[in-house]
């Protein structure tokens, strides 16, 4: 046991509820650690683990009274947090403990500059002037690595990626110098190169102010890297803890097991060559034209998509990698026909690039689509029956009621999904049955072409191995042709037989999968392979370019 000046933080025998009514929820029940100066405790676990729970409660931040605690005692620096008034609890919020959160898009205000919201933090804590504040701040932007800051200073963040915004968030964490760094998810909206970046910063910037950071995640390939010791959580319980190196070596407990082991494995179809052309595209172009001035005058075009070309066979999978702003879902809606495009685009040896909607429809049938989001994509008003049933009213309307709701169950059998709970609602499922329910529906119309956008970003790891496993085994009954979108280079590993990469619009690198990953010939697939893989490869300056 470490010696009390060692240790910052203490949390013991933590317990949280919720009350809604007469219902009571257990989040959090009996949970214990210590973090200690400087260091990095990580906090593991699935969707629903108590994880967040826990560490809002550290700065007693969950919406009280509807939250409470049964039992428990949270201690920094010698001092009780969870009976602390309001103005005491300030005073250590923001100052001494900070946190950034896993969606800087929500997290920041969209209607103050970047220096307002930075300035903010400076004038409430350390009360500076505006002089003071700004220099402060170019100091704090410069830090977490944002070019060019003192342009910055006046933008908004939706003129800001991804990454930028994270940098800010971070920069806002660090401008009062805290001991204690709670990160909740920080890289998980984020690109694998992104995240390669932000964990990086993460590291430099706790050697330089000696920090503690704890880090809320549920990849634990970023466990391995960055943290000096893990708390398992399941069910609101530390199911095991210790070590770092030695969890990972020596796993005790069966759930820490079953995450160690939840990556996507196997391998995807044999490739086959003179499997049938489902879709192909030849020099497809997307351009979104840029207007300005009072007469919305054409100046420019953002060429989300410029002279691509593809094909995808029957039972068989063309992986499309990249990072956010690449042009992957446009390429993949330009070939469903979503959006205009121009070039040749050619379905099953017919050319459909020219046809109108009203040509296109019955072809919906053979060509569907599940998205990332499975919560955002099903609609909240319509039953499991209904969301998989619409497809079927539409595209085969002589079918009776009786045939489609046996059709209906069947493919939620399919995809593991009761056909009993059909009259149940999305907000009844988890997040991976609401995805199995998105599937059910693309499959209910039996195509022949799935374009993949993201499926399996949205889940924890052990839920995207199952997703994975299932997307095979459909593709494999049905001879489906799949196009898979997605930054998750092990997912594409696992399912894909050719790979095309793309950046800002254009194929930087296609091939057979096998080829991409062994042997990749530009420095930007390079880059990606080494944040998806850990590879000992400097891809910071590449993939900053």
């Amino acid at each position: 046991m470490s010696s009390d000046h060692e240790t910052l933080l203490s949390v013991t025998d933590l317990a949280v509820d919720f009350r809604q009514g007469e219902k009571v929820t257990h989040a959090v029940n009996g949970v214990s650690f210590e973090v200690k100066r400087g260091e990095t405790l990580a906090l593991v676990g699935e969707s629903g683990s108590g994880k967040s729970v826990t560490a809002l409660s550290i700065l007693k931040l969950l919406p009280y009274p509807a939250a409470h605690h049964p039992s428990g005692s949270v201690i920094f620096k010698g001092e009780e947090l969870l009976d602390s008034d309001e103005s005491d609890l300030r005073r250590v919020r923001g100052n001494d403990i900070t946190m950034i959160f896993q969606e800087p898009m929500t997290s920041l205000n969209p209607l103050h500059t970047i220096e307002r919201q930075i300035g903010e933090i400076l004038d409430v804590h350390q009360g500076m002037g505006e002089t003071q504040a700004r220099e402060r701040t170019l100091e704090l932007l410069a830090k977490v690595g944002i070019r060019d800051a003192e342009s910055r200073l006046g933008a908004y963040p939706h003129q800001l990626s991804g990454g930028q915004r994270q940098r800010v968030m971070i920069a806002m964490a660090l401008a009062n110098n805290p001991e204690l760094l709670i990160a909740d998810e920080p890289t998980t909206a984020l690109d694998v190169t992104v995240q390669a970046q932000i964990l990086e910063l993460l590291r430099d910037l706790q050697k330089e102010f000696g920090m503690a950071i704890v880090l809320i995640t549920h990849d634990l390939g970023i466990v391995r890297n960055v943290s000096d010791h893990v708390c398992v959580m399941q069910q609101g319980k530390i199911v095991e803890a210790g070590p770092t190196g030695a969890l990972f070596a020596k796993p005790k407990d069966a759930y820490t097991k079953m995450l160690l082991e939840a990556e996507p494995k196997g391998q995807p179809p044999q490739a086959d060559a003179t499997a049938p052309v489902v879709v192909e595209s030849t020099d497809l172009k997307v351009w979104f034209p840029i207007k300005r001035g009072f007469f919305r005058r054409t100046v420019g075009h953002v060429k989300a998509c410029n002279h691509v070309s593809v094909t995808v066979r029957a039972g068989q999978t063309l992986g499309v990698v990249g990072e956010s702003g690449s042009g992957k879902t446009t390429l993949g809606l330009a070939l469903l026909r979503l959006i205009s495009s121009e070039g040749q685009i050619v379905y099953m040896g017919d050319r459909i690039d020219s046809m109108t909607e009203k040509d296109m429809r019955p072809l919906r049938r053979d060509m569907q689509v599940v998205f990332q989001d499975p919560y955002g994509s099903l609609s909240p008003r319509m039953s499991i029956r209904q969301i998989v049933e619409e497809g079927l009213l539409i595209q085969q309307p002589e079918l009776s009621y009786d045939q489609r709701t046996e059709r209906i169950a069947t493919v939620l059998e399919e995809v593991a999904v009761p056909a009993a709970a059909m009259d149940r609602y999305p907000h009844e499922f988890s997040g991976g049955q609401r995805q199995r329910i998105a599937i059910a529906r693309a499959m209910v119309l039996e195509p022949k072409f799935v374009m993949l956008d993201e499926p399996t970003s949205a889940l924890d790891m052990s839920v995207q191995a199952q997703i994975v496993d299932l997307l095979r085994k459909l593709q494999k009954d049905h001879e489906l042709a799949y196009l898979f979108i997605s930054h998750d280079l092990k997912v594409v590993r696992a399912l894909a037989n050719d790979v095309v990469v793309m950046r800002n619009g254009v194929v930087v690198e296609q091939g057979p999968a096998r080829q991409i990953f062994d042997e990749p010939e530009t420095d930007y697939t390079r880059a990606l392979l080494a944040a998806a893989f850990d590879l000992k490869t400097d891809h910071s300056a590449e993939i900053s370019q």
